[in-house]
């Protein structure tokens, strides 16, 4: 599969799951489309489409490595984001990497995603968490900033007010994940 190829799949009108998965499964021969992929995202998301970021959250779950040559890329444009269709997946990608790098404590991603590529994971999950977003995204980012916390000192302090003091007016959904999040930065806090 070539760039071009990439580009026409993507654009050919929305993609069902079957495609989806098809074009996920094509993909994971061709590692030095991922960086293609990640480009593709931040046009569809200034022209409102998605298939790109729906394709490469499919992707990661497969096999996250193939991101890691382009984490900076990756990182680099999480700021960007405005459109809530690819904010959920990227945000779902943000989560795998932290929970492989802090939850798993592989080597492959202790070693590969360096400083200023995490602060910006940091910096996007606050802001999905705070910002008018869906549940899914803040989901993903309370994950995130819970496990950068281990690291990051500040952001456990920042994170519980946040939490406590939006946990009644979200979803059942949000509550469920703020108060296990809580919970878990309780558990911490006695152990520090």
């Amino acid at each position: 599969m070539t760039a071009d190829e990439l580009h026409t799949r993507l654009n050919s009108g929305r993609l069902s799951k079957e495609k989806i998965m098809l074009l996920v499964s094509e993909l994971a021969h061709f590692p030095e489309l991922v960086g293609t992929l990640i480009q593709a995202i931040w046009i569809e998301d200034k022209e409102g489409t998605f298939n790109a970021s729906w394709v490469f959250d499919h992707l990661m779950r497969k096999n996250l490595s193939l991101l890691l040559p382009y984490s900076k890329d990756f990182t680099n444009g999480l700021q960007n984001l405005n459109s809530e269709s690819c904010i959920r997946p990227i945000a779902h990608v943000c989560e795998l990497l932290v929970l492989a790098k802090y939850k798993k404590q592989d080597p492959e991603y202790i070693a590969g995603l360096d400083k200023a590529s995490l602060e910006k994971i940091v910096s996007a999950c606050f802001d999905w968490l705070i910002g008018s977003r869906k549940v899914a995204a803040k989901v993903f980012a309370m994950t995130s900033l819970l496990y950068l916390g281990t690291e990051f000192k500040w952001i456990h302090p920042e994170l519980e007010p946040i939490l406590e003091n939006s946990i009644h007016s979200g979803t059942i959904g949000y509550k469920n994940r703020a108060q296990k999040t809580l919970l878990a930065l309780k558990a911490l806090g006695s152990r520090q």
